[in-house]
């Protein structure tokens, strides 16, 4: 689950943080989606469910299927609720709950997925266990998270870089981890979970895709980057000119000879 108020997430709970998250998850369903799907009559748990920018989605393409998401954050399922209910499923349940306190028996579920969750935990595999005592004997676990290290961009920028790195040691110090995509394939190994397999979903983003220009790069990553901005200068860890050349020079990568690179890293694996 993102953690809720009062728990480490480092990139806040604003309304602009509301709407990255939607930004985010309008640009990458295709990538990340293509192969989602849960067949009728399968209970599924969505785990960290947040406002319900992936749940729309999943209750979507999985209509048949019965989906139970958590959050911790009881505003953010609201939110979810409401945006679930606007987009006409009614294939999903919302509840508060913890990962690693679950409220169901062993082997409810046949499917889990999680998103962009156990970046922002101090122990992923103790989740991930969690998670594996709640799925039935031959039922599988879907993990998405990006990777911030796998940022490249053109024009380079070392100020661009600093200001990333400056998230990834935000992060860091509340506890979670912006470099845990190239970690999905031990994770899900370390937790117990057979037949693991992981692929690379990279967004590449150039003129010729003007809405990953403004959906992606500006909205989602800038935006996310941009975000911190109070906290890392509070803490000295760029100055206020490295920070303003930082940013400059991420939206600069969205003008008409700019290019943007990132990795997300989407894993399955089977209890």
């Amino acid at each position: 689950m993102i953690p809720g108020p009062g728990r480490a997430y480092v990139h806040g709970y604003t309304r602009r943080e509301s709407k990255r998250l939607l930004d985010q998850a309008g640009a990458l369903t295709r990538l990340l989606h293509r192969d989602t799907g849960y067949p009728a009559g399968s209970q599924v748990l969505e785990a960290g469910c947040g406002i319900g920018a992936q749940t729309v989605t999943l209750a979507g393409k999985s209509p048949g299927a019965v989906i139970t998401s958590i959050d911790l954050s009881e505003p953010s399922l609201a939110q979810a609720e409401a945006r679930v209910n606007a987009s006409g499923s009614r294939n999903v349940r919302f509840l508060q709950a913890d990962i690693c306190a679950l409220p169901f028996a062993d082997g409810t579920f046949d499917h889990v997925f999680v998103c962009f969750v156990l970046e922002h935990l101090p122990d992923p595999v103790s989740a991930l266990t969690c998670l594996r005592r709640v799925l039935k004997p031959g039922g599988t676990i879907t993990v998405i998270e990006g990777d911030h290290g796998s940022a490249y961009f053109s024009p380079d920028s070392e100020a661009a870089r600093k200001a990333i790195s400056c998230l990834v040691a935000l992060q860091r110090e509340k506890g979670g981890n912006a470099l845990i995509g190239r970690e999905v394939y031990p994770l899900l190994s370390e937790a117990g979970f057979r037949d693991v397999a992981v692929s690379p979903r990279m967004v590449y983003v150039d003129a010729s895709h003007p809405e990953l220009v403004e959906g992606f790069t500006k909205q989602t990553f800038t935006a996310m980057v941009e975000g911190v901005q109070d906290e890392a200068l509070g803490q000295g860890l760029a100055s206020r000119e490295e920070w303003n050349q930082g940013i400059r020079d991420l939206y600069r990568t969205c003008e008409p000879d700019g290019t943007f690179c990132y990795t997300f890293f989407k894993g399955m694996g089977v209890k």
